[in-house]
Order: C-alpha cells, then sequence, then structure tokens
C-alpha cells in the first residue's frame, strides 16, 4: 500500500456549547472540546485509574451550524475526521502548535426528549435528528432472487 491515512474516530462527551466563527462568503466554523475517557486497574497496586483526554473538534459549514443548534455542553457524540496540526505564533513571538480534529462525519449519541405536542401549534415538537452526516451514496438496487435448482447436498 502506498498511500497514507489520516482518520480519526471518537466518542465522547462535549466540554462546552459549540463556539461558531462566521466568514465574509458565507462560510462558518465551529469550535468544541471533546472529552474521552479511559479508565483502567493498576495491575501493581490494583488500583482503579481513570484518565480523560481533551480533543479541539472544528467542524465547518452546514455541519458547524447543525452542531450549534443541537449540541449542548456533556452531550455524548461521535465524531469522525482527521488530525491536523496547525503553527501559529502567540503576541511574544513565540511558536506555539495547536492540534485539532477536523471533523468529516457526526452522530449525536444523547438521547432527547421525542414526541410531546406543541401546545401551540397542535403539532407533534420537532426532536432533535439521531445522526447527522455527510451524505452517502444511494444504496444499490436489489436483484431478484433466482430459483435455483433443489440438490443434495447438505448445505
Amino acid at each position: 500500500m502506498s498511500g497514507t491515512l489520516n482518520k480519526v474516530m471518537l466518542i465522547g462527551h462535549t466540554g462546552d456549547d459549540v463556539k461558531m466563527h462566521y466568514f465574509e462568503g458565507g462560510g462558518s466554523i465551529g469550535r468544541f472540546p471533546l472529552a474521552t475517557n479511559e479508565t483502567y486497574t493498576n495491575k501493581t497496586s490494583g488500583e482503579r485509574v481513570s484518565s480523560t483526554e481533551w480533543h479541539n473538534v472544528v467542524v465547518r459549514n452546514k455541519g458547524a451550524e447543525i452542531c450549534e443548534k443541537y449540541l449542548k455542553k456533556g452531550d455524548k457524540v461521535y465524531i469522525e475526521g482527521r488530525i491536523k496540526t496547525r503553527k501559529w505564533q502567540d503576541e511574544s513571538g513565540i511558536e506555539r502548535y495547536s492540534t485539532e480534529i477536523q471533523c468529516t462525519d457526526f452522530t449525536f449519541l444523547t438521547p432527547k426528549e421525542s414526541g410531546g405536542i406543541d401546545s401551540s401549534t397542535a403539532q407533534p415538537a420537532q426532536s432533535r435528528p439521531a445522526a447527522v452526516a455527510k451524505p452517502k451514496a444511494a444504496p444499490s438496487p436489489v436483484t431478484p432472487a433466482i430459483e435455483e435448482e433443489e440438490d443434495d447436498l447438505p448445505f
């Protein structure tokens, strides 16, 4: 295999609401921290150890707007994307690095209250989408089953 792969899949809880930035051309970027946890037992002490890793997630354009609308602090979400490291200089002229997850696909995992009637319109309340992702290819057409002759084979 001569190619390379930069793919990240995370399931975690949001550490804050989505912070949006809008651009003149109509584009937008949403940013939020995502926490993933690991729990294991230390073999030498038998003590239960828990650690949290924080990830900076960046979502663009329509996906960012959807995340801003539906994701709140503490929600559980599946994120798929790639790692991107940016290099920049702070006010003191010191070079800094920032590693981000550039989100390409996501699924909301926190269940929300469903159903209910909106009394003002007597219509069912709109519930949050269970999953939002980039468009997938249409499923391939189903081919009709072909009748086969009966065999004496046991399988």
